[in-house]
């Protein structure tokens, strides 16, 4: 069974920094691309970041140049490091995987499995 686990979530001042890790577990093969989403309430659900197995990352305008995606493939884990966060990062963060590659990378009905979540309080 296929089993994805996000930690590092939690409450953190505006202008910190958390990492997001997800664990990917009972796959054979590891997948073409791991992402991050994120679901504030009353909101879709948006892309954050991708990483694909060339090490090509992708990242929301919103986070960019602040957020770092990262993978240990040895430990099967994808991290994702936010910094100078703001209230507007609240939400849930969740991990995704595909196999294929898309262009439409922010399109969550491209991604095989999710994990349950991890929750980020930016407080305002």
């Amino acid at each position: 069974q296929v089993q994805l686990a996000e930690s590092g979530g939690g409450s953190v001042q505006a202008g910190g920094s958390l990492r997001l890790s997800c664990v990917i577990s009972g796959l054979t093969y590891r997948p073409y691309c791991m992402g991050w989403f994120r679901q504030a309430p009353g909101n879709w659900r948006e892309g954050v970041a991708t990483v694909d197995s060339n090490g090509i990352t992708t990242f929301d305008r919103s986070v960019k140049g602040r957020a770092t995606i990262s993978q240990d493939t040895a430990k099967n884990t994808v991290y994702l490091q936010m910094n100078s966060l703001k209230p507007e990062d609240t939400a849930m963060y969740y991990c995704a995987a595909r196999w294929s590659w898309t262009m439409r990378w922010a399109q969550d009905s491209a991604y095989n499995y999710w994990g349950q979540g991890t929750q980020v309080i930016v407080p305002s």
